[in-house]
């Protein structure tokens, strides 16, 4: 079954008037697996995103890492090649194959030339459905893991994420690091990374986002050979949990002469009829680069730090508003208080109209130059449909983002924004800061 849309960007570059026009059509295959494509038969070329709902979450009671671990194993080797053979077929075919674990989802990413398609779609098969899991390959990326836990004990940053996500959400898996601890990793089995393949690998969570020199006619029955293997329904997904980490500060005693800082409180989902606000909000606060209000402030008027940042973060089973900054331990004091200060005059006096017509201005002219290549476009078509947006989200998106009022704006700026509720994380030797926990 085939449904299609076409979509029409018409936008600015460089001086001149550019213009796109971008088919989507949604495929069914026979098999009942569904995706969404754009044919583009004018590069023998094509690329495929395909995500799998679960991910790191469906990592075992005891086994955290193995979903991570599995997800780094997958190209050494698969049926009756090892991961030196298998490597060697890939090159040979010219195909870019990327697998890669994240909190909510699997992501596997696949490029290849038209002249080999099935050539390549047949090893990517086989990477999918029977990955060999040979104990010598484990044994050494199981050594690689663990160099990075290493990395990440003495890296400041991580060290402030670690203990954010823990204190934020506890036994939740968004409180663990997808990455695991060097016990569990260590206590990884074959076995363990079997079921979590087949925990994961699962046909019911499967979205895919096809684009390139491809017919629609032709990727139906691609997916049923992609997939048709796989188990179909996974284990029952993690429940929602709410942000639980109150306001305040932690201070992480290291040893550097600047102090990182990760800091945030509760979000806002991403189906919320006011997460376009809450977007431009995040934009004009600390999402903006130079144009932010704390670049502006903590940076360019006080010299406190070389940049300060923030972001929506809206997982699948919760959601937070996050920043970051790094200071010498002398200053980072002075930037916290000032990042409160904006957070709370935001919050408090919201936006002005000159800084809503300027940052929409700019959302809506950077949107179209997102479409830019095949697997950048696979990529926001797999992920509109993860987060159950339509296939006209496209042409709408900046209608959405120019509807949004000055008063819509600064409400929902009182609702979300609370800086009595940031928690800051500060690993360092901070001067005049201590935990008040």
């Amino acid at each position: 079954m085939i449904r299609k849309l076409v979509l029409t960007f018409a936008f600015a570059f460089a001086g001149s008037i550019a213009s796109a026009a971008i088919e989507i059509k949604e495929v069914t295959s026979p098999g009942g697996i569904e995706a969404w494509m754009v044919e583009e038969p004018s590069i023998p070329f094509a690329a495929l995103e395909i995500r799998i709902r679960g991910g790191a979450s469906l990592d075992a009671p005891g086994k955290r890492g193995a979903v991570n671990l599995m997800m780094a194993l997958i190209e050494e080797g698969a049926g009756d090649m090892d991961a030196r053979a298998f490597q060697a077929k890939r090159e040979a075919l010219a195909a870019s194959f990327s697998f890669r674990a994240y909190d909510d989802t699997l992501s596997i990413s696949a490029e290849f030339l038209s002249e080999n398609r099935d050539e390549a779609l047949d090893l990517l098969r086989e990477a999918l459905v029977s990955p060999r899991f040979d104990q010598a390959a484990i044994d050494r990326v199981r050594a690689q893991v663990l160099t990075g836990l290493a990395s990440d004990e003495k890296n400041p940053n991580r060290i402030a994420g670690a203990y954010f996500d823990q204190a934020a959400f506890g036994d939740h898996p968004y409180g663990k690091g997808i990455d695991g601890t060097v016990d569990s990793v260590n206590g990884l089995t074959r076995e363990d990374i079997i079921a979590a393949h087949q925990a994961t690998f699962t046909k019911d969570r499967i979205y895919v986002g096809a684009v390139g020199d491809i017919t629609a006619e032709e990727l139906g029955p691609i997916l049923d050979e992609l997939f048709g293997d796989l188990p179909t329904n996974g284990p029952p997904l993690p429940p929602d949990v709410e942000f639980g980490l109150e306001g305040g500060v932690t201070v992480i005693d290291y040893e550097t002469p600047q102090s990182v800082a990760l800091f945030g409180h509760a979000g806002i989902e991403r189906d919320d009829e006011d997460f376009f606000a809450a977007y431009i909000i995040n934009q004009v606060l600390g999402a903006g680069g130079f144009e932010s209000r704390l670049m502006e402030e903590v940076r360019e008027k006080r010299g406190l730090t070389y940049g300060i940042s923030t972001f929506l973060v809206p997982k699948f089973h919760s959601e937070m508003m996050l920043g970051s900054v790094a200071s010498s331990n002398a200053t980072i004091a002075e930037a916290i208080e000032v990042t409160r200060e904006e957070w709370a005059r935001m919050a408090n006096e919201g936006m002005t109209a000159e800084e809503l017509a300027t940052v929409k201005t700019y959302l809506t002219g950077e949107y179209p130059l997102r479409f830019d290549g095949n697997a950048e476009i696979a990529g926001i078509l797999v992920g509109m449909q993860m987060i159950g947006l339509p296939t006209d989200y496209v042409i709408n998106r900046n209608d959405f983002i120019n509807a949004v009022t000055l008063e819509e704006i600064n409400r929902v700026a009182s609702e979300l924004l609370d800086a009595d509720a940031l928690h800051f994380v500060v690993v360092g030797k901070p001067e005049g800061l201590e935990s008040t926990q």
